[in-house]
């Protein structure tokens, strides 16, 4: 699932304080609405200038310095067929950067047009930075998925698992051993590029953890700031699975590592056999540990498959 729209009014509000624009004419389409389409704002000076002469429709226009002086340095008949090009495109939204003072004819048709148009004193790659950085998020695929989603040792982990083996009673002791809670029970996710999820907590469960038998603790109150995240990036499912399950569906020591599809991004993943006595917590953090060994390039069975084989060259 994706949100398929915003409107020109949380846009300005979202970026007012930083980028200080303000809101120059088509005041009274406050609620004018564009979607995905819009989510790749015009580069500076690409659209607008040069051989092609091309601009995207229905996106987020851009308007620096080049820009004016191509809509300005022209016969009036000229500046008004270009500006009506940009116009008759519908661009959600217009945005003067680089302190440029917007043509008359450009604040009358977007007027009649009802099309907004901010202005702000910041430089045009600054803004298309800013706004690409954030109309991707907005637009970025997503989904919801159960389980509990950790800061553990600056690795961002989600632990899945069956029902009823103590996913959230894991959580909070990996909680008292100094890691942090992201989010319980529902963990909203985020592709925010090709090969990045990005995991999140819902408004609703936010700093929340269940655990049965006692019922909902406060985590951010019992232990503090820094036991709770606001999102972190998705690197390593841990898996639990109980004694049946591991021996029907797993190997003891798969060759490759396994992976499973988030958002269409492969993620490591481990499975971790839940029984009496087993202390998981120390188990997850190996794994995290070991996983990060990995990311650095450190493959530990490759590395003892090898020395097996050079032990078996070398006896006779």
């Amino acid at each position: 699932m994706k949100p398929t729209v915003i409107s020109a009014d949380v846009l300005f509000e979202a970026f007012r304080a930083n980028l200080r624009w303000e809101w120059v004419a088509g005041l009274g389409a406050s609620e004018r609405r564009f979607d995905e389409l819009a989510v790749r704002a015009a580069r500076s000076g690409a659209d607008l200038v040069g051989y092609l002469n091309y601009i995207h429709p229905y996106r987020v226009q851009i308007l620096g310095e080049r820009e004016v002086a191509y809509l300005s340095d022209a016969t009036p008949e000229d500046g008004l067929r270009r500006i009506a090009r940009i116009v008759t495109l519908e661009p959600p939204v217009l945005i003067l950067a680089d302190g440029q003072a917007a043509p008359e004819a450009l604040m009358s048709m977007c007027e009649r047009a009802q099309i907004p148009m901010f202005a702000t004193q910041g430089s045009s790659a600054f803004v298309i930075d800013v706004l690409r950085a954030y109309l991707s998020k907005h637009f970025a695929d997503r989904c919801t998925m159960h389980g509990v989603f950790m800061d553990i040792l600056g690795l961002g982990v989600m632990i899945t698992g069956e029902s009823g083996l103590g996913k959230s009673e894991l959580g909070l002791e990996l909680i008292s051993r100094g890691n942090g809670l992201v989010a319980d029970d529902a963990v909203d996710l985020y592709r925010i590029n090709q090969d990045t999820i990005e995991g999140r907590c819902p408004e609703l469960l936010l700093n929340l953890l269940e655990v049965r038998g006692i019922g909902l603790l406060d985590i951010r109150c019992i232990f503090g700031e820094t036991a709770v995240r606001r999102k972190k990036r998705l690197q390593l499912i841990v898996h639990l699975v109980r004694r049946e399950t591991m021996e029907r569906d797993y190997e003891r020591i798969p060759y490759e590592p396994l992976t499973q599809d988030v958002l269409d991004v492969p993620v490591r993943k481990v499975v971790i056999q839940v029984v009496a006595g087993r202390n998981i917590a120390v188990l997850v953090e190996a794994a995290v540990r070991n996983t990060i060994l990995q990311i650095r390039g450190v493959d530990t069975y490759k590395e003892f498959v090898e020395r097996h084989r050079k032990a078996m060259e070398e006896s006779p």
